[in-house]
């Protein structure tokens, strides 16, 4: 079963192998060392902690193994999502899976009025996921694709609960982090 959860001090090495070679193509970046996760994994344990809570950096779990890193940035103008795989769970509709939980996050619990996303145009796959996810093109901005998402106008809004969406969180602590941000 696929997950969302808080990352753990023992993430380091699973963080390591989601930003390795194939994974980073597009961030303009190189893979990522043993000293860099062990840091962006300390990173994250602090602004989980923060209050209002700005970030959220979630892992995307499947049976307890790490797959990937989805995020929720709340410290910018307009909040945003981005999200990572490691290369040998591609195409298999994490990444898919992973943001419409962590917008589950956003725009149900959170009750965020807007979501936005961007990929570099070259990276097709990133803009299949969003597309499917629910996300609307909205040009292109800085030689990035750009997309937004906005709560639906009928229907139900998405919302977390442990069992529907798969998202391991602590409610009080999600609660206290959203403060700030309704």
């Amino acid at each position: 079963m696929i997950a969302l959860r808080e990352l753990i001090p023992g993430d380091a090495d699973a963080v390591r192998l989601v930003y390795g070679p194939e994974s980073v193509r597009f961030l303009g970046r190189g893979p990522m060392n043993t000293s860099e996760a062990r840091e962006y994994v300390a990173c994250a344990l602090t602004a989980a902690e923060r209050r209002p809570r700005g970030l959220y950096t979630l892992g995307l779990a499947e049976d307890g193994d790490l797959l990937g890193i989805v995020k929720l940035h709340l410290d910018r103008p307009t909040a945003t999502i981005s999200y990572i795989l490691r290369a040998d769970a591609w195409e298999r509709g994490h990444a898919t899976e992973g943001v419409r939980r962590i917008l589950a996050l956003g725009l149900g619990h959170l009750g965020l009025p807007e979501i936005h996303a961007k990929h570099r145009p070259d990276n097709l796959a990133s803009g299949r996921v969003l597309r499917k996810a629910g996300f609307t093109p909205t040009g292109v901005h800085a030689e990035f694709a750009t997309y937004a998402i906005r709560p639906p106008q009928r229907g139900v809004i998405p919302t977390l609960s442990n069992r529907a969406s798969g998202v391991r969180h602590d409610r009080k602590r999600l609660a206290a982090g959203a403060a700030g941000h309704r």
